[in-house]
């Protein structure tokens, strides 16, 4: 059986669609969710009525989707096995731990239509847009999209392309604030330490997500001007070596044998993820969930994972002098300000595969063996290709 399976199409989209027709059209959609050995246990492809239009908010027409899982939900027993599928190490997985894929929820497209109770807003039928993240965002995929609140959708420049633009909303804007977060503890470790005081910073993975955290330290810390080393620490070389001298940071291949060890912190880091299925996973599932701060001893957390992994390690950090904060996604404002510096060129995005939606499980097979360089796209027919 081939690994692209296409999924049933819908009608063609019209120029203009009433609120019955909506109701009776149906639309592709696309749910990866938490990663098993059995790739057909993680992609579920879907016929779903066409979205109303929100009152208050907005339908977008789906154009590229950033290659992101939800981490449970009631339709698949595989879902409910998220963390535990890691354990079985097989190829499969090597780049699900190494943040080539991760959860969270990354859309871009058009504005299909504006809720009749929209106010005053910028925001027009036709605009490129991306979505942010909201809480309670839908469980996956669709060709269209239903936004509850207009204050979600972000306007995206002509420069930029939408499946650029789809990066934006997860990966890299988690990227973004554990950064900003990092920067605080960085800057307290150089005031304890003086002007001539350096903090080293580990970074543990080479995903898309680290490309995405490397590129942001290093525009608001230039190399030239901070007190700050910056090590990559990663199984192997996904081309991160690339960037490596244009950055400024140092790369290290460790093993995954448990005996071997880099350094001091690192070596804690290794205790103190323990190396079972569980703690694999979260070392290594998204990138930004750990940033070392190594002479300030500050683990950062993503805040998905935190109160788990708080409640079983807070002690070990503390008898060893270190800290673990829990980072969030990201605000709205913060995701503005990526949509500029991504598109005045201020900050260049990592690298990217387009697949077709319909192709989902051929781009997790692809990342799970390690083909994919940075991040893979989903990209929707446009309405004309339908046709």
């Amino acid at each position: 059986m081939p690994l692209c399976e296409p999924l049933n199409t819908s009608a063609p989209v019209g120029d203009s669609v009433g609120e019955s027709d909506d109701m009776a059209r149906l639309m592709k959609q696309v749910s990866i969710e938490s990663p098993s050995h059995k790739l057909k246990e993680c992609i579920f492809n879907f016929d779903e009525p066409m979205p109303d239009v929100p009152e208050l908010g907005a339908r977008v027409k789906v154009r590229n989707a950033g290659v992101c899982y939800r981490l449970r939900s009631a339709s698949s027993s595989a879902s409910l096995k998220s963390l535990d599928a890691l354990a079985l190490g097989s190829p499969l997985h090597q780049s699900v731990r190494d943040t080539s894929l991760f959860p969270g929820y990354e859309v871009a497209g058009t504005v299909d239509a504006v809720g009749t109770g929209v106010g005053d807003t910028d925001i027009r039928v036709g605009d490129r847009v991306i979505v942010y993240p909201y809480e309670g965002h839908p469980p996956g995929y669709g060709e269209y999209i239903a936004v509850p609140e207009i204050k979600f959708l972000v306007k995206i420049p002509d420069s930029m392309s939408l499946s650029v633009a789809a990066m934006l909303p997860s990966g890299a804007l988690w990227a973004m604030n554990t950064v900003f977060r990092a920067r605080e503890a960085v800057q307290e470790v150089i005031k304890n330490k003086g002007e001539a005081g350096t903090c080293s910073v580990l970074l543990v993975g080479t995903g898309g997500l680290a490309l995405w955290a490397l590129r942001i330290v290093r525009y608001f810390w230039p190399a030239k001007e901070d007190h700050i080393k910056i090590t990559v620490a990663c199984l192997r070389d996904e081309g991160i070596s690339i960037l490596s001298r244009e950055l400024g940071v140092d790369i290290v291949q460790w093993s995954e044998d448990r005996n071997i060890c880099l350094w001091t912190s690192c070596s804690w880091l290794r205790r103190l993820e323990g190396w079972d299925h569980r703690e694999q996973s979260l070392q290594q599932e998204r990138t930004e969930d750990h940033i070392v701060v190594m002479g300030g001893g500050v683990i950062l957390v993503s805040a998905e994972h935190a109160e788990s992994f708080l409640a079983r390690y807070t002690k070990e950090a503390q008898s060893s002098d270190h800290q673990l904060l829990a980072v969030q996604l990201g605000s709205l404002d913060q995701l503005k300000e990526l949509v500029h510096l991504v598109s005045t060129n201020a900050i260049e995005p990592p690298p990217h595969h387009i697949f077709p939606a319909d192709c989902a499980n051929e781009a997790i097979a692809k990342i799970g063996k390690g083909q994919i360089l940075g991040r893979a796209i989903l990209e929707f027919p446009e309405e004309e290709d339908e046709e």
